[in-house]
């Protein structure tokens, strides 16, 4: 694998949290590259300091609005040629920082590898106190190598970090990606069963800088993340699918979940798997918001399913602030989003007369975590399975669901701390009211139902999510958007998956010739079968 380190001057377009690693990490934490001695928590630390995970610019900006967000529309785009074809420097980026560790991602592969290595040489005395840092290491390589699957395909995984391992340059072969999800889901269950009776000690809640040390969210984590798992495969095999989902929601003393304790007005800092920043990146609205039409609100989302809702959630989503020729701010009487289908002239003219992201919730927003798994996902899978397979009360766990992505995205608009202006969430009862009296309320047919529940689910991953959100959407068809056919000869539509990186194809090109004719942009993803 070769790894090529590149050099970008950042516009600050999209300013969430600068970069974290900080003076502040250092002095806390062993440096793995600059330690003598190598060092499991400290690699352990480096695996969780993850700017792939948090929602710094780089990965935001080049990634999640340019390639997922565009794909689901979670994110606005404009109206060009080449709308769907995605930016092969910034995908190659992405691939990197899940194989080497450099500053925008923490090469969560190859940091999981040396610490193996470091683990080995241990005593079983010592690897026992180590245990903890192995599984909590392992639970985030395989969330960030499933995110690598979902997008990719085949991935060299097994063979891959041979520096690390046996301090030579080998070139992996591509791992079977059914065969690794199967090893995902697995390795999971142990995961959360070793969670399930471990102790925390004071060295793991010190280096634990995602969760604290907390065994019980460690083992909620893994247990969520395999139940995420299971539902995406849940198409091409059912009846795994069917039967390990069951025994989870069967068994919730065994198999505990980030669920929120299943309570609408729940606290997303105590229940869900999040990354915090370590940082704080302030700037004003104008600076922020130099790259317009980059950051309007979603047509589909805005206009189709939260306007005729009155959803609570849109006063910390959107502004309806426009930006005016003179470069001034005006606000606009009412909330609206861009017709996706306007041309570039279009939007030249009318950009000012339209909603875009919240700034206090996003854009000037330095407290705004990470997020590896929340309540309200867990769910919205919940209820996707009682509706297919019985055994529970679907509408209850999709009320739910909506009502805590309420709870969740006001959470996050009173995260801000800059002195802008934050949002009261609104009674418990008018969130109530919307979740279960307005057309997002779980009413209808079958087909219907589960179709809320997809669109709704789409709907909380927004674009902070835009991976997820672009999964889900491959795999169950919904929400029902509909994409303007670009001109752009071979991108006319969205792909069904990202192209492998030039350098791999290059660099580990006799590993390649196995994958290359599935190397294309409308070959599925082994779970994407219905569409």
């Amino acid at each position: 694998m070769k790894n090529r380190f590149l050099l970008y001057t950042l516009i600050a377009s999209l300013v969430l949290i600068a970069t974290a690693c900080t003076d502040e990490l250092e002095e806390r934490y062993n440096n793995p590259e600059k330690s003598t001695e190598a060092s499991i928590p400290g690699f352990f630390t480096r695996m969780l300091n993850n700017n792939r995970v948090r929602p710094n610019y780089w990965n935001v900006r080049t990634f999640l609005l340019m390639q997922p967000g565009v794909y689901t529309q979670t994110a606005f785009f404009s109206n060009s040629s080449g709308k769907y074809k995605a930016n092969t420097s910034y995908t190659q980026q992405y691939w990197n920082n899940f194989y080497v560790a450099n500053s925008n991602g923490s090469g969560v592969l190859s940091t999981y590898k040396a610490m193996g290595v470091a683990y080995d040489a241990l005593s079983e005395s010592e690897q026992e106190s180590m245990d903890l840092f192995m599984n909590a290491g392992k639970l985030v390589l395989i969330d960030e190598a499933s995110k690598m699957v979902d997008m990719w395909g085949d991935i060299p995984y097994s063979e891959a970090g041979s520096l690390e391992t046996a301090s030579i340059i080998d070139n992996a072969a591509f791992d079977d990606q059914e065969a690794l999800y199967t090893e995902f889901i697995a390795e999971l269950k142990e995961i959360g069963e070793y969670f399930a009776s471990a102790s925390t000690s004071a060295t793991f809640s010190k280096y634990d800088i995602m969760l604290s040390g907390s065994v019980s969210k460690w083992q909620r984590y893994a247990n969520s993340l395999r139940l995420r798992l299971l539902m995406r495969i849940s198409n091409v095999d059912e009846t795994t699918a069917q039967q390990e989902i069951t025994v989870m929601l069967n068994d919730p003393s065994s198999y505990p979940l980030v669920d929120g304790n299943n309570v609408a007005d729940y606290d997303p800092e105590s229940s869900d798997i999040l990354l915090q920043p370590l940082t704080d990146y302030t700037d004003n609205l104008n600076s922020a918001l130099t790259e317009l039409p980059s950051h309007y609100a979603p047509d589909y989302m805005l206009n189709t399913v939260m306007l005729p809702t009155n959803d609570p959630r849109i006063p910390v989503m959107f502004d309806k602030y426009g930006k005016t020729t003179d470069g001034t701010f005006v606000q606009n009487e009412d909330y609206a989003a861009m017709p996706i289908t306007f041309t570039s002239t279009e939007i030249d003219n009318n950009y000012m007369n339209y909603s875009i992201l919240d700034s206090t919730t996003f854009l000037q927003n330095p407290q705004l975590p990470g997020i590896a798994i929340t309540a309200s996902e867990v769910n919205f899978l919940k209820a996707e399975a009682y509706e297919r397979w019985g055994g529970g009360d679907a509408e209850a766990a999709y009320t739910k669901a909506v009502e805590q992505s309420v709870s969740f995205y006001y959470y996050l608009n009173n995260l801000n701390s800059t002195g802008l202006t934050t949002v009261d969430k609104p009674a418990d009862s008018v969130v109530e009211d919307f979740a279960t009296n307005t057309d997002a309320a779980y009413t209808g047919t079958s087909a219907e139902k589960l179709e809320k529940i997809y669109t709704q689910k789409w709907l909380h991953f927004g674009f902070l999510q835009s991976i997820q959100a672009w999964s889900e959407y491959r795999r169950t068809g919904y929400p029902a958007i509909t994409f303007p056919e670009a001109t752009l000869v071979g991108y006319e539509t969205p792909p069904t998956r990202l192209l492998y990186p030039s350098d791999e194809s290059s660099y580990n090109s006799t590993n390649y010739e196995a994958v290359k004719a599935e190397d294309t942009r409308d070959t599925k993803i082994f779970w994407d079968v219905n569409n």
